[in-house]
Formats: structure tokens, sequence, C-alpha cells
């Protein structure tokens, strides 16, 4: 997968029509409040998406820091508290840095665990009505987990990580790259202190997704 700057120029065209899989476009560095990254930009030919990878240091080939964030408008540019999303993000690109190396793919089309951005605002108006998250994906007709990790994985391929340290409560996550030809060799937690407006939510993931949220257990028994 080489880095090609004029990819942009045909993705209309017919010569795009016939790629697959996911091509490096560009790399820019992108200097953060977080610490210095590289910003290095992918196109997505099966699913049609633009996707980024922030890398940051010296990655090396195994054990990589890594997180793997599914876009979410809502909490990681607006500050929604319904999730911890942004938290998550902010948290792994402090953790990344911390380690000295490590990446964050940021994952288009993944808003909503894969059914966008006005199918979550349909779901969260029937949260508040009273539904789980499961519940309300359910109601809509729509799948409660519709992402799919192949385009993580295959910009991990491209950057050489063979194996990685998974910042994710998400078991599902590690499973999926282990498919995918990526060997898991941690799952580190990234846990975020729940509030009012997210614990119902947070519940619902543990109980109903399989993410492992022991710090949930202080919480139940305090209340």
């Amino acid at each position: 997968m080489t880095e090609n700057p004029g990819a942009f120029g045909e993705v209309f065209g017919e010569k795009s029509a016939r790629r697959t899989g996911v091509e490096r476009v560009v790399r820019a560095p992108l200097p953060t409040v977080y610490g210095h990254f590289e910003a290095i930009g992918y196109l997505d030919h099966d699913r049609g998406e633009e996707q980024v990878a922030l890398v940051h240091g010296d990655l090396g080939t195994e054990r990589v820091l890594v997180r793997l964030h599914s876009e979410c408008l809502t909490g990681d540019a607006f500050g929604s508290r319904h999730c911890e999303c942004g938290d998550q993000l902010a948290a792994a690109l402090r953790a990344v840095v911390a380690e000295g190396g490590g990446v964050v793919v940021y994952l288009k089309g993944h808003e909503g665990r894969g059914i966008g951005l006005l199918a979550k605002l349909r779901a969260m108006a029937l949260q508040a009505e009273g539904l789980d998250t499961v519940e309300a994906n359910l109601a809509l007709g729509l799948p409660v987990d519709a992402r799919d990790y192949g385009a993580a994985a295959a910009i991990l391929h491209d950057l050489d990580v063979r194996s990685v340290r998974l910042l994710s409560n998400n078991p599902r996550k590690g499973e999926a790259l282990v498919r995918h030809g990526i060997q898991v060799a941690e799952q580190v937690p990234l846990l975020i202190p729940p509030c009012e407006s997210n614990l119902t939510y947070l519940r619902t993931k543990r109980e109903r997704l399989d993410h492992h949220l022991p710090h949930l257990d202080a919480v139940a028994r305090l209340s």
C-alpha cells in the first residue's frame, strides 16, 4: 500500500471503482495538545470512507500500544456525557504519548456502533424514553453493533504492526483484529469514571455487550 497524493482525484473515477482494500494517501505532522503526532490518511475503497491513523514515536512491530477509536461526533466533538467516547479518545492520545510510541486509529463510519449519526440520535431519543442502547437499536430495526474492523487491521498491517497492546474494554475488538491477522498481546483497560448521565449506558455495555468495566462495581456498591 503505497502513498498516492493523487488518489483523491480518482475517488469518483473508474479507476477507484476497481480498487479494493485500504490505500495510504498522505502523511502530515499534527501537533496536538497531547503531543506531536503524524497523521496518516487512508482511503478505504471497500467502504468509501476516509480514515486516519495518528502515530506517535517509533512504533516497532510487536506489542504496539494501539487504540481503535470509533467515530463519535457527539462525544468526541461536542463533549456529550451520554457516553464516555470523548474522554476515552483524550485518554488514549495521552497514553500513547506517555508510552513514547503508539497509534490511535480513528474509524470513520463507526458512528453509533456503525448505524450512522441520525440513527444514533433516534436511538438516543428512545433511550431518553427508557430503552437501553441495545433495545433502542433493535426497536429501530437496526443491528446492535454493525462495526467492521477490516480497515483498521489493514492500516496496522500497512504500518508494519504485527501485535498490539489494545487500549479497549471491548473484547470483540481484539477478536476482530485476530481474525484479520493482527495478534493481541494484551488488552489494556481504558476506564473512564462514570457520571450520572452515562451510568445506565455503561452498565448496558457491560451486561449486554460484554465490555470489561470493573470500575462500575464501586458505583454499584455506593448506589
